[in-house]
């Protein structure tokens, strides 16, 4: 018997916990603790624990398959390479676009958005962080000129009062969560501003329920009532920023006084008074948010007035401060640090500035898709449906987007107006089912790279195994296809450890970074330019990354979601995840010890709610938006605002997404997951 203990990263959430993964006779059987770890300290949630369990599935993907007369029948990989090439060489570049993905390593996202860029000369190309994250790339750029996660994880525990506002840490970063309860033994205070009473809120020293959406008003009044006594950090603002003057002519309007929002909101004046008290008169204080501040036509303007208020308390740059933004894939972070969006290159450089174009056609030693700004997936969805012609192929890399993204009808009938659609992923997913070539592709635990979590820790994945079958690791088949299309010199990588010294050479903020240097556990935080760089855990110690060092305020006015309830859809639906599955499940549900926890899926109803209506916990309800209608269990509970219910995205056979509303950020074009109208009725009998 052979046996190995091999440490990598958890492909779960963005907190990167480390695991040793146990591997006898060439199969990963267990996953053990790695004590030595710094996020987790050998502690894993259920989904770490079991991480395991989908590696052998006897339905992974182990042989290319090119539907025929609709049917997939298994290929040669040099029988799917010949038909990409020709299909590929046949559209024009700008009828191509490319979606990398979250749950792969740096290297494979670098190439993809290289291979969009260099091979087929697409400006198109983008990722799931449109769906999760992109309001706060956006707005904390546009605050402090960079759009992650200020402060690290381990920090968190040093707070004094911790403000969860549009997270459920507890079962969506349960690690993270650890370091709110180090803080609280501590002595510090915590907040949690929540629709539901989740794990996260019942561990609160205040809990406030209020209605999805309405986070800038609840901010701009905390703000109000700051600068009315006085409490905001008077020094911090005149000497590392700009523009307070601006954002007070706001705030300080009287539709912002507690006893208007109040209204608005659904939480009591005394709660907003003593939140704003503990907050603002804190030594130190951080807020800790998720995708219930981004996934609203208002991401921006909500992450934007999270800074907001960080920048007025001055709880910036320091330990037990910041604005922490909490990533939702294990490498979403790092998907966008290496390019894999529409406007920008590895490490944030704009593809409109004609100086970033010469420098990655230097660095690839060919010409590159011109400079401008292509289409990010929540358009190439619209695209498709409203105008096909103007988009004919797309490659996909494990995305879901059958699952995942809003208003699944309206992405079912972009997809089947391709020409042309190549899923590589590790099953065969609702997405890959679809496809005219599905390429197999290794998961996490039988290949080498590194990931980026959400405190910005650039850490390795270790190989273990060998990929089942014929399947191949996805920088393998990358690199294979762009030699096939004529560019072997530009992808002629033998290891990821290569493509990795690449990406150093050419994204300043990972330029001190090395495969040596990511071998002990600690690894490093970027930005980390140098190798006598030390990393940075905490950002803005100084000054802000705008060119001139300051943070910028920024006036944010309320609005509410796209879709508000009315007579015909009288209440509000929100969705997200449990503890026991992940995303699009088609990892977890292939796990029994998490399928088992949680198989179905159902939907959270206050139990005023259900009396009025006439409905029982555990019965199957009709929910119906202006979207599509579904048959779900109904759960029924004190633990959800009145006239708010909830649903998990997880489960195809009863997607939520069927019911989501794909109205758009106007800037960061994420869509509006969690607020639209909806009606819940009780099913009558026929």
């Amino acid at each position: 018997m052979d046996m190995k203990i091999v440490s990598t990263t958890c492909p779960y959430c963005g907190t990167g916990c480390g695991l040793n993964l146990v591997v006898r006779d060439g199969k990963v059987v267990n996953v053990a603790p790695w004590q030595r770890h710094p996020v987790n300290e050998g502690k894993l949630c259920p989904k770490g624990r079991y991480a395991h369990e989908f590696i052998h599935r006897e339905d992974r993907l182990k042989k290319p398959l090119i539907k025929k007369d609709g049917k997939f029948v298994e290929a040669t990989w040099d029988e799917a390479y010949d038909l990409i090439v020709k299909k590929f060489k046949s559209f024009k570049p700008e009828e191509m676009a490319c979606l990398a993905s979250a749950r792969v390593p740096n290297e494979e996202n670098y190439l993809m958005q290289k291979f969009a860029r260099t091979v087929l000369k697409t400006p198109n190309v983008d990722h799931c962080a449109r769906l999760c994250h992109a309001s706060t790339v956006v707005g904390l750029a546009g605050a402090f000129g960079s759009g992650a996660m200020t402060n690290s994880i381990g920090d968190i525990a040093e707070s004094k009062c911790i403000f969860v506002l549009g997270s459920n840490t507890f079962e969506q970063h349960p690690l993270i969560g650890r370091n709110i309860m180090r803080a609280k033994m501590k002595g510090a205070k915590v907040i949690c501003f929540d629709p539901r009473f989740t794990p996260t809120a019942k561990q609160a020293d205040l809990y406030a329920s209020f209605y999805s959406g309405t986070d800038v008003a609840i901010l701009n009044s905390m703000m109000q009532y700051i600068i009315k006594n006085g409490w905001e950090n008077k020094e911090f603002i005149a000497t590392r920023t700009k523009d307070f003057e601006k954002l007070k002519a706001v705030v300080m309007k009287p539709e912002y006084s507690f006893e208007n929002v109040s209204q608005i909101c659904g939480i009591s004046v005394n709660d907003l008074k003593t939140a704003t008290e503990w907050f603002a008169k804190s030594p130190s204080a951080c807020i800790l948010y998720s995708m219930g501040i981004t996934q609203h036509t208002t991401g921006v303007d909500n992450v934007k007035s999270v800074a907001n208020i960080q920048m007025l308390t001055g709880n910036l740059g320091k330990p037990g401060c910041g604005v922490n933004a909490l990533r939702g894939q294990n490498n979403v972070q790092g998907a966008c640090d290496m390019g894999a969006l529409p406007n920008v290159y590895s490490g944030y450089q704009a593809v409109i500035v004609e100086a970033n174009v010469n420098k990655m056609k230097e660095a690839w030693g060919c010409d590159v898709a011109p400079g401008k700004v292509g289409y990010t997936v929540t358009e190439m969805i619209n695209v498709l449906c409203d105008n096909p012609p103007k988009l004919k192929c797309l490659y996909i890399m494990g995305e879901n987007p059958m699952v995942s993204d809003p208003d699944l009808t309206h992405v079912e009938h972009a997809l089947k107006n391709l020409e042309f659609l190549v899923v590589q992923d590790i099953f065969l997913t609702e997405t890959a089912a679809l496809a005219d070539v599905v390429l197999p592709a290794a998961c996490y635990a039988e290949k080498d790279g590194t990931q980026t979590s959400t405190e910005r820790r650039v850490q390795r994945f270790r190989k273990a195994v060998e990929p089942p079958g014929e399947a191949k690791a996805d920088w393998q088949i990358m690199c294979e296809l762009a030699t096939k299309m004529g560019f072997g010199k530009q992808f002629s990588f033998k290891s990821p450890e290569e493509i990795f010294n690449e990406v150093a050479k050419v994204t300043p903020s990972y330029g001190g970074l090395s495969y040596a240097r990511l071998e002990k556990p600690e690894a490093a935080h970027w930005p980390c330019p140098t190798a006598d760089h030390p990393g940075t855990p905490i950002l803005h110690t100084q000054k802000f990354a705008h060119p001139d060092g300051l943070g910028i305020f920024t006036p944010i006015e309320f609005k509410p979601p796209a879709e508000v309830p009315d007579a015909e859809y009288p209440m509000i639906l929100t969705t997200g995840r449990c503890i026991w599955q992940w995303h699009t499940g088609s990892m977890t549900r292939r796990s029994p010890s998490l399928e088992n926890e949680e198989p179905e899926s159902w939907i959270e109803i206050n139990t005023e709610d259900a009396k009025r209506l006439g409905i029982k916990d555990r019965e199957v309800v009709k929910a119906t938006t202006r979207r599509g209608t579904l048959n779900v269990t109904a759960r029924v509970t004190d633990g959800i605002k009145q006239n708010e219910v909830f649903m998990p995205f997880h489960y195809v056979e009863c997607a939520a997404n069927k019911l989501t509303n794909n109205a758009l950020d106007p800037t960061a074009k994420i869509p509006e997951f969690k607020a639209c109208a909806i009606r819940v009725e009780k099913i009558k009998e026929a």
